[in-house]
């Protein structure tokens, strides 16, 4: 036994099973990477999309565009929002 309370010759038992194991951890970190960037990416644009229904807002306060540009453009901006809430739905559930 080894002063750090190892037998001899287990320390070389963890080597193998971290080189052993590797593939496998490094595919699981480069999923849970992809994954945070998507969701980082999607907070993004409901953040922007958010905005963006503000300025609307703003916009048709001050008359500078019509009700019906206004419905339009809303109803895309609040589509693109829903979209965004399905997938975080759908995220979230295959946890």
């Amino acid at each position: 036994m080894t002063s750090d309370g190892y037998r001899v010759g287990e320390t070389g038992m963890f080597i193998v099973d971290d080189v052993l194991c590797f593939p496998i951890s490094g595919f699981l970190w480069v999923a849970r990477e992809i994954y945070n960037a998507a969701r980082q990416e999607l907070a993004v644009d409901t953040e922007t999309i958010t905005a963006e229904l503000i300025d609307l807002h703003m916009l048709l306060e001050a008359g500078e565009i019509t009700s019906e540009v206004f419905d339009a453009r809303e109803k895309e901006l609040l589509d693109r929002l829903d979209k965004i809430e399905e997938c975080g739905v759908r995220a979230e559930a295959s946890q």
